[in-house]
């Protein structure tokens, strides 16, 4: 990974952290993609302290919003010539409907949209930097998603389904990618990190939620077993080439049947282009 320029979203806290800490271990230049760019300048210093690799820099990045995901973006290319792997980290989960400042719904707004778009924004750089890589964190809770092109924004239904749903999402969002990237040297992969005892699961929005949370904390792992697969996949030569998967603990794993419904990826990719309003004729 030496010498190797490496984009984490989310990477202020958890597992987002914790790759980029073993990343840069192994001499790669990190970039810390983060919403509160104090925290990030704060896990900066934290990484530099850990492992003396000062190749480390951090940039805002908002993925509620489009505007800054297309400011950050443009950014991006300005400062770096090129970029060997994108992870695409940040995420969150909401127990209530919220929107975004697009109008969209804040979950699905954040984990798939806002992530589709940096991704169409990076791709030309990836492809000039190849074999590059970009990596997505999803999770097995896509198994209880579905795709519903009538209400993508949980208008209906919200029931703490987004999430799910959002997940199922980026999975299927690799694995068209991956299709449409054949032959450029850059690969699509996606991951499931197991259940993290992170931040994430901190501040619950409600009673239930709290009580829930508690019951599932003795069965999560830490964040340092949740960050195994993603760095691996960054990182491991023995995945030069392998593009279209999941992975579960290091090893390629099965997502699930709606996941390899190509006809669903096809329309969710065409929908999610005119929701971030990308004409890729142009």
């Amino acid at each position: 990974m030496k010498d190797k320029i490496v984009l984490i979203t989310g990477a202020n806290s958890g597992i987002g952290k914790e790759t980029a800490t073993k990343l840069a271990t192994k001499g790669a230049s990190l970039v810390l993609a983060c919403r509160d760019i104090q925290k990030a300048n704060e896990a900066r210093e934290e990484i530099i302290a850990n492992t003396g690799n000062t190749r480390i820099e951090t940039m805002s990045l908002d993925l509620a919003s489009f505007t800054s995901i297309r400011t950050f973006a443009t950014e991006f290319n300005k400062r770096y010539e090129s970029l060997d792997v994108l992870i695409n980290n940040a995420g969150l989960m909401k127990g209530s409907r919220f929107e975004t400042e697009d109008g969209l719904e804040l979950t699905m707004g954040v984990n798939h949209f806002g992530t589709f778009l940096l991704t169409m924004l990076l791709l030309d750089r990836l492809k000039e930097s190849a074999p590059s890589r970009i990596i997505t964190v999803s999770s097995n809770a896509h198994e209880y998603g579905t795709i519903d092109f009538d209400d993508l924004q949980s208008t209906k239904n919200f029931e703490g389904r987004a999430y799910a749903n959002s997940k199922l999402a980026n999975i299927l969002f690799t694995y068209e990618l991956a299709r449409k990237l054949q032959s450029t040297g850059v690969t699509a992969n996606c991951l499931h990190p197991g259940m993290v005892q992170s931040s994430f699961y901190d501040h619950p929005e409600s009673i239930e939620e709290k009580e829930r949370y508690d019951l599932l904390r003795p069965n999560m792992i830490s964040v340092e077993e949740g960050a195994l697969t993603s760095i691996y996949l960054a990182s491991s030569p023995v995945l030069e080439g392998v593009t279209g998967k999941y992975f579960d603990k290091c090893k390629e794993a099965s997502s699930s049947a709606l996941s390899y419904d190509i006809q669903t990826a096809k329309r969710l990719w065409e929908t999610s282009l005119r929701v971030v309003s990308l004409d890729l004729t142009s």
